[in-house]
């Protein structure tokens, strides 16, 4: 998940994705809801998800709006999936995502007209009133994540910084810091210098899982693998490595550009 001042100019395609699926295991539905303040643990995973069907705009040459929906949900579930054995919550302000998260054992923590930044800050309040000690923020659009918790099992603040090492990722920080989060062009050093300003050691973590994300063409990779024509590698050094688009069954690829401005 990115926001933008500018865009450069990238590579794009009009090659269609196929079918993205992730298996999740399910779990019973939770909420939060105003004046209630259950304990869900010392440590959570928060994830900031926007409604499906306005998510990933500007995959419009690639996919079609149902397609970007289903990918942006797909992506979703393997982020919650990779939080396992953590308790989740999704902070989001659409009623189609809230309940996607009850369905997918999350906790919902309703917060609407916030923007990112907001959203993440209010989700964190919310889970420091639950119990929470120590929260690892992600978000919803890294289609290859894996093992959230291992990002906070350290003291201080943890950062993933992106393939591009200009938007953050994934973060874990305590609760009780009044850590201002910066999302946007250049987070990832913004945050760095927050946690320097809040005097907390700062682990930066090199994770390519965790530093691929979805914005444009060049970025999609299948989410979950179908046949040979998905096991092509993803390198996360941002040079022009290829990935399968996964379209027609064929070996298909899309150019991931190695320049430009992305950020988180």
């Amino acid at each position: 998940m990115r926001e933008r001042a500018t865009a450069s100019p990238r590579a794009r395609s009009t090659r269609h994705m196929g079918t993205y699926t992730v298996a999740v295991a399910a779990a019973s539905p939770r909420s939060v809801r105003p004046g209630t303040a259950p304990r869900i643990g010392s440590r959570a995973v928060l994830i900031p998800v926007k409604a499906f069907d306005q998510a990933k705009r500007r995959l419009h040459l690639a996919l079609s709006g149902p397609e970007r929906a289903d990918l942006s949900r797909a992506m979703a579930e393997r982020v919650v999936s990779a939080a396992h054995p953590l308790p989740v919550a999704v902070v989001c302000d659409d009623n189609d995502v809230a309940e996607w998260a009850r369905g997918s054992g999350a906790l919902v923590i309703w917060e609407p007209r916030r923007g990112l930044n907001g959203a993440v800050e209010a989700g964190v309040n919310h889970l420091a009133v639950m119990g929470v000690a120590q929260v690892t923020v992600a978000h919803a659009d890294l289609p290859r994540a894996s093992d959230l918790a291992a990002v906070g099992d350290a003291p201080g603040i943890t950062l993933v910084p992106d393939r591009y090492g200009n938007g953050t990722n994934v973060m874990a920080l305590p609760t009780d810091t009044g850590f201002q989060f910066s999302y946007g062009p250049g987070s990832f050093a913004r945050h760095r210098a927050e946690a320097r300003r809040l005097g907390l050691a700062v682990r930066i973590l090199d994770r390519p899982d965790l530093a691929w994300d979805v914005d444009e063409p060049a970025d999609m990779v299948p989410v979950a693998g179908t046949g040979p024509a998905d096991a092509v590698p993803v390198a996360s050094t941002g040079r022009a490595d290829a990935v399968p688009v996964a379209s027609t069954g064929r070996a298909d690829a899309v150019p991931v550009a190695s320049t430009g401005t992305r950020s988180s």
